[in-house]
């Protein structure tokens, strides 16, 4: 055992650990304790980040929610105005039409009683165009004057009939 390298390698590795064991297990200790600390400190920091963000998605879901909410309101309302500006203006375009088919049956017996106006004013002027030359034909010269005082005589009588 004595002349074994392997039992001189391990009393050596002993003797070294012995004699400079606490001196390098000080630095040693400290220096995993402090990559340690730092990676706790770390882990914790990425537990901070980690619950703002989760807290960030919630904020964000939430608002986008609330905007897709709104969104939906603003198309229903857009959608209802829509409706009833289409109704008000089928409704004004149906007055609209009424109005010009009342305007047009208006001109249109207006127009006809003009119409039948001239067509019995012609017939008048006709009728007496018709007696002027049928009383010019059958009556003498003389006779013609003798009419007009008839007439006017009898003007106050057909005047007080057409009255009552």
């Amino acid at each position: 055992m004595f002349h074994d390298p392997r039992f001189w390698s391990a009393v050596a590795f002993v003797l070294f650990f012995v004699l400079f064991g606490r001196s390098l297990w000080k630095p040693l200790v400290s220096a995993l304790d402090g990559r340690a600390e730092r990676i706790r400190a770390e882990l914790d920091e990425a537990a901070r980040l980690r619950r703002e963000a989760e807290q960030m998605l919630e904020d964000a879901t939430r608002d986008r929610e609330a905007a897709l909410a709104e969104a939906k309101e603003l198309v229903e309302h857009s959608l209802r105005e829509a409706a009833n500006i289409a109704e008000k203006a089928r409704k004004d375009a149906e007055d609209i039409a009424t109005r010009r088919e009342q305007m047009a049956k208006d001109r249109i017996a207006s127009a006809e009683r003009s119409a039948l106006r001239e067509v019995r004013e012609t017939a008048v002027d006709i009728a007496i165009e018709a007696a002027r030359e049928t009383l010019a034909a059958s009556l003498p010269a003389d006779a013609d004057g003798k009419i007009i005082d008839k007439a006017i005589g009898d003007l106050p009588t057909a005047l007080s009939k057409r009255a009552a």
